[in-house]
């Protein structure tokens, strides 16, 4: 039944005469969105999450930890990777009329939307001097929103 699925899947499945390089990113995202999981893993590892030790952590996995250096340039050139690929498969969509197909439109919107906020909680991880203003400057943008705002920065 797996080699059925497989087969089904990547080998059997039908695709214009027209199709480019253009429709690659799709697959691109997934081969990127893997290397993100690994090496996210790999570094959760060594990770410590204490805003006291964070920083020095980080340090820790570059410096000791065998290998860690690679795993965490891989990681934030991945990051990196990730977003080309997602917008130029964005961009594809819209030159390609995608939006027309609303349901899978906006599940790619609130898909976008997730991993934004996904790599934004990434970029405070490493909790040094870019991070934290990263973080102050974004959740003090959410109290520009009426009424809620200045709470919702407070709670966050």
């Amino acid at each position: 039944p797996l080699m059925k699925i497989i087969n089904h899947s990547f080998i059997d499945l039908p695709a214009p005469s027209n199709i480019s390089a253009w429709w690659n990113f799709g697959s691109l995202l997934g081969v990127c969105l893997i290397i993100q999981i690994l090496t996210g893993l790999f570094l959760a590892m060594h990770y410590t999450s204490d805003t006291l030790t964070a920083f020095s952590s980080v340090a820790h996995i570059c410096r000791d930890v065998n290998y860690g250096w690679l795993i965490r340039n891989l990681h934030a050139n991945g990051a990196s990777m990730f977003f080309m690929c997602l917008f130029l498969h964005v961009g594809r969509g819209i030159y390609y009329g995608s939006y027309l197909y609303k349901e899978t439109w906006n599940i790619g919107v609130i898909l976008m939307l997730t991993v934004m906020a996904t790599a934004f909680v990434g970029y405070v991880l490493p909790w040094g001097q870019m991070s934290f203003w990263g973080a102050t400057v974004i959740t003090n943008l959410l109290s520009a929103i009426p009424y809620i705002g200045n709470t919702l920065v407070e709670w966050i």
